[in-house]
């Protein structure tokens, strides 16, 4: 169990990018969602012992991560947001160099990790080709193979399907899947889709607290029932927008399909819809629940 508590960090322009975060995550596909300047970055910067925060306490088990950082790196995989590579290294040969920097010494070891790794992220084929020739995808396949290098217990993984095509997505998507069986995975985004594809255990984080922690089907309840659709010209927007508590809006056929969240009927003109998570996460973003 990696327990986050009371967990705050103000950097030196003035802004707070966590505000007193409790967090408990267990094993399996945790997933943080916010929007973009949440604050998710700041939490996972945190938690892999790459920056102090200013109080409060992170524990993994029995390890105090930030008095024994040394320890929890040896336990951890990380994918941050901005993943650099050695663009004329290969993935063999960059990956022993990495493992060699995580201190797995002994070659065969070493060599049989590689080679599962690389089979793993379906990179075998690519083995000897420079990473600069890689697609979007594929680097991130690698991130993530690198990511597993000891075998960790705890991954984090930060806005990891950004950019990619929807093949690339899917297939990253069963890579995690797999992955976050047996250990703690932490799916840090903002696609909503993500979580509701892959996490049985997720937080909603804005302005750098988290406004709610459960499981999406937990989530869920909050708004079934509460969810409205009418598709209105883009003319009508702005007055809808003004009367009701709209949740999001996106174009269909010219027109503006809305949704709306009310306790009961917005009007005659509306229908009921299903909820989904993304009802969920902006209807928290929004204040409209709380």
């Amino acid at each position: 169990m990696l327990e986050v508590s009371a967990l705050n960090k103000t950097y030196a322009n003035g802004v707070k990018a966590i505000n007193n975060i409790d967090l408990k995550i267990g094993k399996g596909m945790f997933g943080l969602l916010g929007p973009n300047g949440a604050g998710k970055s700041s939490l996972m910067r945190t938690i892999a012992t790459l920056q102090e925060p200013d109080s409060g306490s992170i524990k993994f088990n029995s390890l105090d991560v930030l008095a024994e950082k040394e320890n929890m790196r040896s336990i951890l995989g990380y994918l941050p947001q901005d993943f650099g590579v050695y663009p004329n290294s290969n993935a063999e040969d960059l990956l022993h160099h990495l493992a060699i920097l995580k201190g797995i010494t002994d070659s065969k070891k070493r060599a049989d990790m590689v080679a599962y790794l690389l089979e793993m992220t379906n990179l075998t084929k690519h083995k000897k080709k420079n990473l600069g020739g890689y697609s979007g995808g594929m680097r991130q396949r690698f991130g993530i193979a690198q990511a597993l290098l000891g075998s960790p217990q705890v991954i984090i993984v930060d806005e990891p399907t950004a950019g990619l095509d929807p093949e690339e997505r899917d297939r990253f998507h069963n890579l995690l899947s797999s992955i976050g069986e047996n250990v703690t995975v932490i799916l840090s985004t903002h696609i909503v889709s993500d979580v509701s594809d892959l996490c049985n255990d997720m937080a909603i984080i804005n302005g750098g607290q988290v406004l709610v922690q459960k499981s999406p089907s937990e989530a869920l309840k909050l708004v079934q029932g509460k969810v409205w659709k009418q598709i209105v010209s883009k003319d009508s927007l702005e007055s809808v927008s003004a009367k009701h508590k709209v949740i999001s809006s996106r174009l269909t056929h010219g027109k503006v399909m809305v949704r709306v969240f009310s306790d009961g009927s917005p009007g005659a003109e509306f229908e009921a819809a299903p909820a989904d998570l993304e009802d969920v996460y902006f209807s928290y973003i929004k204040s409209y629940l709380a």
